[in-house]
């Protein structure tokens, strides 16, 4: 096979960071060297290359049609040396797994179940990193992420772990006081709001739940309001009132009876639970082991649901 001949990879990144900022100081800044320094390697690519990089003009950096076709190829190239860089690393370190997963279902679902995870795998050291921002891959930090949405990730490999739906819970406490039986007898409770930045026009909030069953008589805008899933939860396991939960959140306190579902009307949402990673991260065998032990997890829940609602009559 012929040997790639490629321009010196400090050039290379020299004119990635300097095309990123187009400005000198700035890709200096960010590379740990000098203007001259980064001005020195865009001469030498340009050299190498026999072509200008580069248009300097009144108004700073502009890039020449050569480099403005490059760029994107480059950026994914510096991209996938960075995966595999950390694919080198968790390689040679594989007993950690770095999960990358929202608050609410950290605390809610996954780390009540890590430990059997940890048991039939002790050689793994998962790390929880719970977050709401979206993970960037690129940097090799983060092996894995459990992410609530649409199901859309580009570049990434996706698999569908469970569906989601909302339904009202309270305190068995609560309901014993001021019964819970019909739709309307909400007017006599406080309303407990998840306020989680799901951006999900499906989910229903107390507003949209009520106009849907023709109840006028309580305002659907009334009480506290919680910016995780898992704080509404905990609100109403303490009494405060009743929240639309998130049924796959919620069930745990629903199983202990800290939490009951009087009214018994679930409601199912567009969104639900993903797993995603890069391709690559998917061939390490920490990886590997956490996707097969996390789809089964999943698996047995919504089997359990199912049941439990078909003997509801949900």
């Amino acid at each position: 096979m012929e040997r790639r001949r490629l321009p010196p990879l400090n050039a290379l990144r020299a004119f990635e960071a300097a095309a990123r900022h187009l400005n000198f100081s700035r890709a200096a800044d960010e590379l740990s060297v000098t203007p001259g320094a980064v001005s020195q390697q865009i001469q030498n690519l340009e050299d190498y290359i026999g072509a200008a990089l580069f248009r300097r003009t009144p108004k700073g950096l502009l890039l020449t049609d050569a480099a403005q076709i490059a760029l994107p190829a480059l950026r994914e190239a510096f991209d996938r040396l960075a995966e595999a860089a950390s694919m080198l690393t968790a390689a040679v370190d594989g007993r950690r797994l770095t999960v990358s997963v929202a608050p609410s279902f950290a605390a809610k679902w996954l780390v009540p179940r890590l430990g059997k995870f940890e048991a039939a795998h002790p050689q793994v050291d998962v790390w929880v990193s719970a977050g709401m921002e979206l993970v960037d891959f690129a940097n090799g930090e983060v092996d894995i992420a459990i992410r609530y949405g649409a199901g859309r990730y580009p570049g990434l490999e996706v698999q569908r772990l469970m569906q989601e739906t909302v339904i009202p819970v309270a305190s068995p406490e609560l309901v014993a006081e001021n019964p819970l039986a019909d739709p309307s007898d909400l007017a006599h409770h406080i309303l407990l709001h998840d306020g989680s930045p799901d951006a999900d026009e499906s989910c229903p909030d107390w507003d949209m739940w009520l106009k849907a069953r023709s109840i006028k008589d309580v305002d659907g805008q009334r009480g506290p309001r919680f910016n995780q899933s898992s704080l509404v939860i905990e609100a109403a396991v303490g009494g405060r009132g009743v929240a639309l939960a998130k049924r796959a959140l919620a069930q745990a306190d629903l199983d202990a009876g800290r939490l009951v579902a009087p009214l018994q009307i679930a409601t199912a949402v567009d969104f639900a639970y993903y797993l995603v990673h890069p391709k690559a991260k998917g061939r390490l065998p920490q990886v590997k082991a956490f996707v097969a032990w996390l789809t089964a997890e999943a698996a047995a829940h919504e089997a359990a649901l199912v049941t439990m609602d078909n003997g509801a009559g949900i």
